[in-house]
């Protein structure tokens, strides 16, 4: 794995961010849990298999899919120096052995081997990605699958739907701000405009028996994801704010008035919430070659 060292490449938020870091650890469980687990779904994984997890963040993922799979080699990489230290840390800590992490920009060529990989595995890369990288990244996944192996994308449709206006602001005002920098393939900003595409792209990349499957998160008041939810936004909001003012979409003064009344709402014993994502799953076939994309 090779080093790029002080980049934060294109991620929406900083990647070296603690607060940021604390996010991604309670979001990672989240979704796990709401997946099943880290590998439902999925046949059973070949003796000796090998596994990366491409944006791997602070490696909940990767530890949790290690320690069902003792067999397997799970590999992590990810931008984020801070996110890294912490995975490799926690990985030694709990007696992991077959799980390792490395500095990685997925937004360029992955220093990967042809055929190296059983499973290749991503989630909430829709801050990662540009529109123009989509096309080349699931190139480059396909090159590093082994023939009959598998890729596997969860993303999410937006940021989620609630019955709070103040809250419902802030989220458009996130998927909006993507949407300006050129995230995701919406048309006018309204999601992140990534699930319904993934299908399509994967076909187009040569990718066998496409299937798709939806998870949906109830985090309404009283319902367990609402706390990760509620520190989730809490955090995403304080780190999108100053994108929200430089791109216009609010200033500094109706933010702060927004904010606390969404964070108010979110408390309220009648706040009703849901957050859909869509997993993708596609197969390198055994008597596909490696397609090139310029």
């Amino acid at each position: 794995m090779s080093e790029q060292q002080g980049a934060q490449g294109s991620y929406y938020f900083d990647p070296e961010s603690a607060a940021e870091m604390a996010r991604l650890i309670e979001q990672d469980r989240m979704m796990t849990e709401a997946m099943g687990g880290p590998l439902h779904g999925l046949p059973d994984l070949p003796p000796d298999a090998q596994v990366v997890d491409l944006a791997c963040g602070p490696g909940g993922w990767a530890i949790d899919a290690a320690r069902i799979a003792p067999d397997a080699e799970i590999a992590g990489v990810d931008i984020s120096h801070t996110m890294i230290d912490y995975a490799n840390a926690r990985a030694r800590s709990q007696g992991i052995a077959n799980a390792s992490f490395g500095i990685m920009d997925i937004t360029r060529p992955l220093d990967f081997s042809d055929q190296s990989f059983d499973l290749v595995n991503t989630r909430t890369i829709f801050g990662v990605l540009h529109q123009k990288a989509w096309r080349p990244f699931l190139a480059e996944c396909y090159r590093i699958l082994k023939p009959g192996g598998m890729l596997r994308l969860t993303e999410p449709v937006d940021v989620g739907t609630t019955n709070s206006v103040a809250l419902e602001r802030l989220l458009a005002a996130i998927t909006q701000s993507i949407w300006k920098i050129g995230y995701g393939f919406s048309i006018d900003g309204r999601s992140f405009g990534i699930t319904h595409m993934l299908p399509a792209l994967l076909r187009a990349a040569g990718y066998r028996d496409v299937r798709t499957a939806g998870i949906v998160i109830d985090f309404s008041a009283g319902m367990p994801a609402w706390i990760d939810f509620y520190h989730n936004f809490d955090v995403a909001f304080q780190e999108s704010k100053n994108r929200y003012i430089n791109a216009g979409i609010m200033t500094a003064e109706k933010f702060e008035q927004v904010y606390q009344q969404a964070m108010m709402d979110m408390n309220q014993s009648d706040f009703c919430a849901l957050a859909t994502f869509v997993t993708v799953v596609g197969t390198k076939a055994p008597d596909m070659p490696d397609i090139q994309v310029s």
